[in-house]
């Protein structure tokens, strides 16, 4: 199982929320672009971005700190956070990230999935679906929809995303550890795609936990808050990852 690093940005800087409260937001001192080169030094296959500012509003906004952490690694970036038409993705991918995660443009309309797709192509599109009691939640998190999150992911895996990042807001950023009943079910629910859990991995045990789930199609897990705050390593996580024992 992969583990990817998450960068969230808001107004430049490098900041957690807690449960995705944005008046619950804890700033730390390395400039985005400085920290993706910590990640990359330790070993991360990836950069997860995240614009909560245009997460938010609508409309991407840390442009020049999405930039200055593309430029500064070599490992691929992925985005989330204001992409809502194909026109910001193209922005997205203009300042040099690999690929876009889509949350609230896919949720509200489900088929525009397509356009994405046809346009980039699949490798590029990920579905971002963040949950509140199994609903999905948009728009950064300010709104809970009525729609179950599992059936969204079905709809638009008929559409064409073959790629999932699941978030179960509960968990983000608490430390508790994920919700794993809820993870085995997404994941067993979409046997044909590509799931990455993000949410509540603070430890090396919660990495067993998630791997000894047995999800063939779970291919990796974002990791924030505790690597911030130093309760654990990318190296001591990367190794549990990795423990074949855990399955």
């Amino acid at each position: 199982m992969k583990l990817f690093p998450a960068i969230d940005l808001l107004h430049g800087n490098c900041v957690r929320l807690f449960q995705g409260d944005y008046a619950k937001e804890t700033v730390y001192e390395s400039t985005p672009a400085d920290q993706a080169a910590v990640w990359e030094q330790a070993g991360a296959p990836l950069i997860h971005l995240v614009d909560l500012d245009g997460a938010k509003s609508g409309a991407m906004t840390n442009s020049e700190a999405i930039r200055a952490v593309c430029a500064r690694v070599s490992i691929p970036c992925e985005l989330g956070g204001g992409i809502r038409t194909v026109d910001d993705a193209k922005r997205a991918f203009d300042l040099g990230v690999s690929r876009v995660i889509l949350g609230t443009a896919v949720c509200d309309d489900p088929k525009s999935a397509e356009d994405f797709i046809n346009a980039f192509g699949q490798e590029k599109i990920v579905a971002g679906i963040d949950a509140r009691d199994g609903k999905v939640a948009t728009r950064g998190w300010v709104e809970t929809s009525t729609v179950d999150a599992a059936a969204l992911a079905r709809s638009l895996f008929l559409f064409g995303i073959e790629r999932f990042i699941f978030t179960d807001i509960a968990t983000d950023g608490a430390l508790k550890g994920p919700n794993l009943p809820f993870m085995r079910s997404f994941c067993e629910q979409l046997p044909d795609c590509k799931i990455i859990a993000s949410g509540g991995v603070s430890s090396s045990a919660d990495v067993r936990n998630l791997v000894s789930l047995g999800c063939a199609n779970l291919e990796g897990a974002i990791v924030g808050k505790a690597l911030y705050d130093g309760r654990t390593t990318y190296a001591e996580l990367l190794a549990a990852a990795q423990d074949k024992d855990a399955r």
